[in-house]
């Protein structure tokens, strides 16, 4: 097996035996991101020559002792809207072009202490506005699995990076599906964890009651041990949760007997695709047989998630994207005549098509007049989802739904309607309206061998759950050891 495929615990063992050094497998993946990024196009900007220095300097301290943290000098990519100081951070903006963050969020950080190894920040829709990656100013990114297909978004360069075994894991944001929708559609994992469990600092804000930082892996254990990093609280996030550390990784037991696992019946009628119906249904009987206990339920949320959930992420967006102003570190436009033109024209040259449709729905539901009737009637409904939710945990351990409607579509086939893209995001949205934890696993394949994702929804604070159900289920299948993407 080559080394850029092999998990990052697979790796950690071949360092700790010597059998690779922390140089050999930083220049395995520099030597994989040179031969294929111009096939899949994932990054944004790429760190591969500072990557080698690092390497080098990061092995010479372990071999004096210097260093002993067991991630030292495992690689990384990091989502473009997560900032980095010293580095480009462009939401794959036009409007971030040039920008360079003079600080680091809080999760890159834990990965520098943890002295892991920054690959180059990864592309995405821009300022994470969209669910496909065909929205970024600089590239469209393409599914390993497909290059004609989209990798899902925002965060498709993450999933898609992983996937094309470019980097071994990397780090998302999930606003509203963000994570778990381009780990289904790039047959890898990716958990959204529980609102206020990671840092949101140094996260470049889309929706702040929604944004949420995450890991996106190649298998389950690895999403845990990435989880471990950069879960925790922290004084500069006033949403940050104060409580107490856990190991993740101590929660995969492999074992689901007497899980109770609600599947709500809404998650599966209309607008699901077949196959990915009989893909779900195949999981169930699986987790039947590893001794779970199954039920179905009604959840009746759906409907109503989704359109509460683009009221208020559109609300959320056009406050927070004022900042981007032509003024201070963003884009400005060559030519104006005042300060009302920098604005205008700024903002209209430098931001996308996707960006500027949000901006204008946010701006119009706050607006006098539309707030009773839009913003608080979504955030009245935000209450009845988490109520619902609530109800089901009760009962239930673990819910299961699929991650999305369909596997990955062609590029270009939904750009053009907003509607349709939107309704990608159905299975998704409701887990970040209610702030609960969601782990999206790859559950098999449909006809054409693309990836079908499923989701586990847990309840807040419970990823230790759900990241066990998902291990038992990887460990009962063997996804990657029966179906891996071939870059043609």
């Amino acid at each position: 097996m080559e080394i850029t495929e092999l998990t990052v615990h697979e790796l950690q063992e071949k360092l700790k035996n010597k059998e690779l050094t922390i140089t050999d497998i930083t220049k395995a993946y520099v030597d994989r991101i040179n031969e294929k990024e111009k096939d899949v196009q994932a990054f944004v900007t790429t760190l591969t020559e500072e990557a080698m220095e690092q390497a080098q300097d990061i092995q010479g301290k372990v071999e004096k002792g210097e260093i002993t943290g067991e991630l030292a000098g495992i690689p990384i990519g990091i989502k473009d809207n997560l900032c980095t100081k010293g580095i480009k951070t462009t939401c794959s903006s036009k409007m971030l072009e040039n920008f360079v963050a003079p600080y680091n969020a809080t999760v890159v950080e834990k990965l520098n202490h943890e002295n892991m190894i920054n690959l180059g920040k990864l592309n995405m829709d821009e300022f994470a506005m969209g669910s496909s990656t065909e929205h970024s100013y600089f590239k469209k990114t393409r599914n390993p699995w497909d290059l004609n297909k989209v990798p899902g978004g925002s965060s498709g360069g993450s999933a898609a990076a992983v996937a094309a075994n470019l980097v071994p894991w990397a780090l998302g944001s999930d606003t509203g599906g963000s994570i778990r929708l381009p780990a289904s559609f790039c047959g890898v994992v990716g958990l959204k964890p529980t609102y206020g469990l990671v840092s949101r600092y140094g996260l470049v804000a889309f929706a702040s009651s929604l944004d949420q930082v995450g890991p996106i892996a190649k298998d389950v254990r690895d999403a845990a041990m990435l989880l471990n990093i950069i879960a925790g609280h922290d004084e500069k996030d006033t949403t940050s949760s104060n409580r107490s550390k856990l190991d993740y990784t101590k929660s995969l037991k492999n074992d689901v007997k007497g899980l109770k696992i609600g599947v709500p019946k809404e998650f599966f009628g209309e607008g699901i695709n077949e196959e990915v119906k009989a893909s779900l249904q195949q999981a169930i009987e699986k987790y039947k047989e590893l001794g779970a206990e199954i039920e179905e339920f009604s959840l009746d949320i759906s409907q109503y998630a989704l359109a509460a959930y683009y009221i208020i992420a559109c609300a959320e967006a056009s406050s927070n994207l004022g900042r981007f102003d032509g003024i201070r570190y963003t884009y400005r436009t060559p030519e104006f005549k005042n300060l009302k033109e920098i604005y205008k024209k700024s903002r209209s040259e430098a931001f996308g098509p996707e960006v500027k449709r949000r901006i204008i729905l946010g701006t119009y539901v706050l607006s006098s007049g539309y707030y009773d009737a839009y913003y608080k009637k979504a955030q009245q409904v935000r209450t009845l989802v988490m109520n619902e939710f609530n109800k089901g945990f009760e009962k239930y351990d673990v819910i299961l739904t699929p991650t999305s409607p369909n596997v990955a579509f062609d590029i270009g086939s939904k750009s053009n309607n907003p509607l349709e893209m939107y309704l990608t995001d159905i299975c998704t949205v409701s887990i970040n309206v209610a702030g609960l934890p969601g782990i999206s696993i790859p559950c098999g394949v449909n006809q054409e061998g693309m990836p079908i994702g499923m989701q586990l929804i847990g309840n807040k604070f419970c990823e230790g759950t759900i990241l066990n159900a998902a291990y038992t289920f990887e460990q009962a299948i063997k996804f990657r050891e029966n179906y891996k993407p071939e870059i043609k």
